[in-house]
């Protein structure tokens, strides 16, 4: 009996140094909440396989939105009917379809339509597919105020539950999601249940969102990594002359939002890289004062937590955002919450962008506690709690940032600040040669020029 009860202990300590054997081991995470579980699909579906479910919406370049929904049956029709009265649709957009295969997992079809030119700042009833329920859409304004939601790591806890609800409370107009969404992990039907879980608030605001490591379900034979992702949350990439789903960009009501893929190839040869340089040089300021660039793995993190993850795409990429004055970075895969002050290359710099990681949304991990001490110069607030973040632009000058954390399932605005535009400070005129430069310059000076930066 002795010896048993040795060989369950050495058992037990194996089990859990393999456990804890991760790059996320130095920090202790508390206990999180369960994965919620929605209402089974399937019991509805058998009677109504072309019901339409998973619904939810994002921005397809100039007025137009794309409407996305999963039907069992494969033979659903891949259309939207809309228009501006609950049950009248004067419109009507013909769409396209996927689907999947992953291992022994088959996806529903997948359906994505544009539908456009819409009106701005307008309330739209659509239907998809000719059945089921009436959704529900409001289109964000032309021009300023604008306000976006912000948070990373949503996951499908009850704590994702909670920083919903306080987003549904907010009266955004867009969303933006640096990353990891539905912590499926190679669990398809995981993907399924998110899905289902978000529709009520993705199929009446556009959800604008980026892969996080989460997305990378990459397993032996399998070619395609992000095949869930890709198929599921198709981004305007097309639109914005990318040529990956992993990065892309739009505009918006006098605002250029970049999201850039931390998991797609980002060096000074990469397609990303190119088109970056690209897009950047078609930004007219005059005509979005405003630029924003979101990602997944922060590039200034003062938590213990995934130290350096982001160096070798910030030396990369850092002197292209710096020199298009970029106001502010946002990034999550930290679990926690940080805002900096205006930095460049390591240093505190006027003209250089907020950086802000907000990789608190509710994931099934838990919360990154241990921060690195003292606290740099560049960190201005930081804390550890599940919340989510309101970004208001005022107008072409002033932004407004807050983060409000869930206290006991009640939003708590917990730090705030007025931030000012570069293109209304000198700094614009002032890097506007530098820009030009930077961005007609061969890659192999650029490699010298980072070398002088490193």
């Amino acid at each position: 009996m002795e010896l048993k009860q040795q060989k369950l202990l050495l058992v037990l300590i194996l089990t859990l140094l393999f456990a804890t054997a991760t790059p996320d081991s130095e920090y202790v995470r508390p206990l999180p909440r369960k994965t919620l579980t929605t209402i089974p699909w399937d019991s509805i579906s058998k009677a109504h396989s072309s019901y339409p479910q998973q619904v939810h919406i994002s921005l397809a370049g100039d007025k137009h939105m794309r409407v996305t929904w999963i039907t069992d049956d494969k033979h659903s029709p891949s259309y939207v009917e809309y228009g501006t009265l609950p049950g009248r649709y004067d419109s009507i957009a013909e769409g396209e379809c996927t689907s999947y295969n992953y291992l022994l997992y088959s996806s529903g079809k997948i359906h994505h339509a544009v539908i456009g030119p819409l009106e701005d700042n307008t309330v739209y009833f659509y239907r998809c597919g000719g059945k089921g329920a009436e959704f529900e859409l409001k289109t964000p304004p032309a021009q300023f105020p604008i306000t976006f939601a912000v948070a990373g790591d949503l996951g499908q806890t009850g704590w994702t539950k909670s920083t919903l609800a306080h987003i549904d409370q907010c009266k955004y107009d867009v969303y933006l999601l640096p990353g990891d969404l539905s912590y499926a992990d190679c669990m398809q039907h995981l993907w399924d249940n998110f899905g289902k879980l978000v529709e009520p608030f993705a199929s009446t605001r556009p959800w604008m969102v980026t892969e996080g490591n989460h997305e990378e379900e990459n397993i032996l034979l399998l070619t395609d990594e992000f095949v869930s992702y890709n198929s599921r949350w198709k981004m305007p990439f097309e639109e914005s002359g990318s040529t990956s789903n992993l990065y892309y960009s739009f505009e918006v009501a006098g605002v250029h939002v970049i999201m850039l893929g931390s998991y797609a190839d980002y060096d000074v040869y990469s397609e990303q890289y190119r088109w970056l340089k690209e897009d950047l040089s078609k930004v007219d300021r005059k005509r979005t004062p405003w630029l924003l660039v979101l990602f997944h793995v922060p590039w200034y993190n003062s938590n213990k937590a995934h130290q350096g993850a982001g160096d070798d795409m910030m030396a990369a990429m850092e002197p292209l955002l710096y020199a298009a004055s970029v106001d502010l970075v946002i990034a999550g895969h930290v679990h926690a919450y940080e805002r900096s002050k205006r930095l460049y290359n390591g240093r505190l710099d006027p003209c250089g962008a907020v950086h802000i990681t907000i990789g608190d949304g509710g994931n099934r991990e838990g919360l990154a506690h241990k921060y690195i001490n003292p606290q740099p110069k560049w960190s201005e607030f930081r804390e550890a709690s599940f919340g989510h973040g309101e970004l208001k632009i005022v107008n072409s000058t002033h932004a407004f940032w807050s983060w409000h954390r869930n206290d006991d399932d009640e939003p708590v605005k917990a730090d705030d600040i007025w931030i000012t535009s570069l293109v209304s400070s000198r700094c614009v005129d002032q890097k506007t040669h530098e820009l030009r430069s930077t961005l007609t310059m061969p890659e192999n000076s650029e490699l010298r020029g980072l070398a002088k930066v490193m």
